[in-house]
């Protein structure tokens, strides 16, 4: 006698993206950069103002951000105006400005106790980390958005990579400028990364008058 295939039960859970917002990670606004930099200018917190400016200025994926040594910025004493990292994506090198307001945080977070010795430019609390966690990186910048009002589901690791270069694009117009700064490997990649396609369709098309 065969025993007849019965229905599989399934427990009913809420999907994983439920009352999230999914993909892309939106770009922060003028505005949004100038508040948060006030924020931690005022809280004397120069360990997360010097984090935000480099990762404003470097436009690195947080994985590169976390692991920069002192050496990569810091030459005979001073703040290099340059810099170069290794992308352990592409293995390609990429270089970025260090400019005048990055390079005076950094300078003061290279004064605090906490850089005594240390290779790295965002030491971890604990001997077995040399360096703060991409996971722990996530965890600032949602506490960085979250206190000038933003939504956090809106915005993440990748919000700090796109800020500068949105800025750029909207102004120049320059996607070779683009790609080389995000240091992509090819054109593509960066029309996908900045979703510039619609924009600029929608822009050509509201100049023409028929």
């Amino acid at each position: 006698m065969q025993t007849p295939n019965l229905p599989t039960i399934r427990a009913l859970r809420p999907a994983w993206n439920k009352g999230r917002i999914v993909g892309q990670k939106r770009p922060l606004k003028p505005k949004h950069v100038w508040a948060i930099r006030v924020r931690l200018e005022l809280a004397e917190n120069h360990r997360d103002l010097a984090l935000f400016n480099m990762a404003i200025d470097s436009k690195l994926r947080g994985c590169d951000l976390v692991k920069m040594k002192v050496v990569d910025v810091m030459s005979t004493g001073q703040i290099k105006e340059r810099a170069s990292v290794l992308q352990s994506k592409t293995q390609n090198p990429v270089r970025f400005e260090i400019s005048d307001g990055t390079q005076a945080s950094m300078a003061k977070w290279m004064q605090d106790t906490l850089m005594i010795g240390s290779e790295y430019l965002w030491p971890g609390r604990f001997h077995e980390r040399l360096h703060i966690s991409t996971r722990q990186y996530a965890r600032i910048v949602r506490d960085w958005v979250t206190s000038i009002g933003l939504e956090a589901s809106a915005y993440g690791t990748h919000s700090m990579r796109r800020t500068k270069v949105t800025q750029i694009y909207k102004k120049t117009g320059n996607l070779r400028a683009v790609q080389l700064l995000l240091g992509h490997t090819k054109m593509d990649s960066t029309v996908r990364y900045l979703g510039v396609e619609l924009e600029d369709a929608l822009a050509i098309s509201e100049a023409i008058e028929i």
